[in-house]
Parts: C-alpha cells; structure tokens; sequence
C-alpha cells in the first residue's frame, strides 16, 4: 500500500505537537516540524506596565495563545480581569484565556465554525459593542502581541487601523518574540525530502514560509507543496514562488477533512 504524504505542521513547538495529535485522530499523517520559535521577553517591565492599564480598558484583544500565556504570566497580585473584556481570533485562544482564569462571559472571540479566524472575524463581533462603548464616552483597546527578534511588532494592524478609525484609543503591548529557529542536519535533510515524497507543507502563518526559505534557501520552491489556512497567506506563498498552494480551513476538522480530500 502506497503511504499517504505527510503534512508538516509548521506551528510553533507548543502549538505543532498537540495540532498534530488533533489531525492524527482525524485520519491525517502529519508530522511537527516547528518553523517559528516562542522566546520570553529579556524583562517583563512592559507586560507589569501594561497590566495597570487593563481595569481601564474595554478590551484586551490577544492575537495568539502566546500572547494571552505570557500577558497572564505578568499578571500582578490582585490584577482583576472580573469588568474587562477579552478579544480572541481564535479558539486556540479563546481556549488559552478560559484556562488562565479570563471569565467565559467576558471573552469574545469568532463561532467555532467560522469559515477564518482573523482580525477581520473578530471585528465582526465586536464592532457593535466598540459603537455602543464610543457613544458613552473616549474608549482603550489594549493588543498583546508578539515581536520579531529585532523587537519589531509582529502581526498585522488591520484590526488596530479599524478602532483607530472608530475613535478608540489603541495601546500596543508586546508579551513574548518570534524568532526563527536553527534548524538540524536532519530537519535540514527532511525538508529536501519533502520535494519528492509528496509532503505537504501546512502554514497557519507566513512567517513561517519565511523562515523556512531563510535556513533552506536551496529549496527548489516549484516543486514544494503548501497548505495554507488563510487567503493572504496562500497568494505570499504563490508569491514566493511556491509551485502548489492549496487554501484549507483553520478549524481543525473541516481541515483535516480538506487534506484528506487532496490526498
């Protein structure tokens, strides 16, 4: 029997393996093969700072489970999360929020079926209540996110550039940095591998496209195939010069579904 290609699951480590697990036990043959690496920040000053400013805030809108895990592990004594609202993209965060203690009342965040988890999802749900704040008086969004290794912002604004628009006040916090991992002799050998076995590449990020061509740049591209959970990263793959590029669902089972219907 001819075996199935593998999907190489290019999430961080700590998202990569239980991503895998999930799509084992829906039939998928995939494998982790982490492509962006989650470091704490040197000191945590900033994250404590930006704490105090959370009872004041409508919301505090965290872009990945990363962001929520180390913003919660700053936590002061006695900060309350009880009157402030959580913004989650996804149900990987949303799930990260519930289990640091954020009051399920109190986040929102995209169904579990939606067809993306994005900014543009969110903002769906949540423009009303930022309308309905606005009319009572000036309003704080707090976003938590992560930073490159320069410690430049990473992630998109667009969701930012929509409450600017709104008239809310906007206030940046970055909780962790995302680097770009040295990869081994093997990973090295595997990643060759993968143009002529059939293995697909499956990224939930465009980051991690990148720093695959930066530790592969002999990687012959045109032959690579890719999965890619979002419209804007499929067309930076084909950009890129990635030969095949199909567009799946971020939610779990609707994509493992879909990877089973290209097999």
């Amino acid at each position: 029997m001819v075996a199935k290609p593998a999907v190489l699951v290019t999430r961080p480590e700590r998202e990569a393996g239980p991503w895998v697990q999930a799509l084992q036990a829906e039939g998928v043959h995939a494998e982790a093969f982490p492509l962006i690496e989650i470091a704490a920040l040197p000191e945590a000053s900033a994250l404590s700072a930006a704490w105090l400013q959370v009872p004041t805030c409508l919301a505090v809108m965290f872009v990945s489970a990363n962001a929520v895990r180390f913003f919660m592990a700053a936590q002061a004594v006695g900060a309350d999360v009880q009157t402030c609202r959580a913004w989650a993209t996804g149900p990987g965060t949303q799930a990260a929020l519930l289990a640091a203690g954020w009051p399920a009342g109190q986040i929102d965040a995209p169904a579990a079926d939606s067809l993306q988890f994005d900014s543009e999802a969110l903002w769906a749900v949540v423009a009303e209540r930022v309308r309905l704040a606005q009319a009572q008086g000036p309003a704080t969004v707090l976003i938590v996110r992560g930073a490159d290794a320069q410690g430049q912002m990473a992630g998109r604004d667009w969701l930012a550039q929509q409450l600017e628009e709104a008239g809310v006040q906007v206030v940046q916090a970055v909780a962790y940095a995302r680097r770009a991992p040295v990869l081994t002799p093997a990973q090295q050998a595997r990643a060759e591998q993968s143009l002529s076995d059939g293995s697909l590449w499956l990224f939930s990020s465009s980051e991690a496209a990148q720093h695959l061509r930066q530790a592969c740049p002999q990687l012959d591209l045109s032959r690579a195939r890719a999965l890619a959970t979002h419209p804007r990263i499929a067309e930076r793959l084909r950009q890129a010069g990635w030969g095949h590029v199909e567009l799946v669902p971020a939610a779990l089972s609707a994509q493992a579904v879909s990877i089973k219907s290209l097999a």
